[in-house]
């Protein structure tokens, strides 16, 4: 259990970090027709706080010393 938490932890905090950089979904100006609008993008945002949020918390309680 303690491994699954680490690694599923893990793979939140990165899919998080990854959600909230690629979040505008910017193209140096040359597409902006596809970037996405302010409520999407802190949608983004959002999730993928929470989902940074959680994996701290998962790999928290998997290495905490009972």
């Amino acid at each position: 259990m303690k491994g699954l938490l680490n690694v599923f932890g893990a793979a939140l905090l990165v899919l998080g970090f990854l959600a909230i950089a690629g979040s505008a979904n910017d193209c140096d100006g040359k597409c902006m027709e596809y970037a996405n609008d302010i409520p999407t993008m802190l949608l983004v945002v959002g999730c993928g706080f929470v989902s940074c949020a959680l994996g701290g918390i998962m790999i928290f309680l998997a290495n905490e010393r009972a």
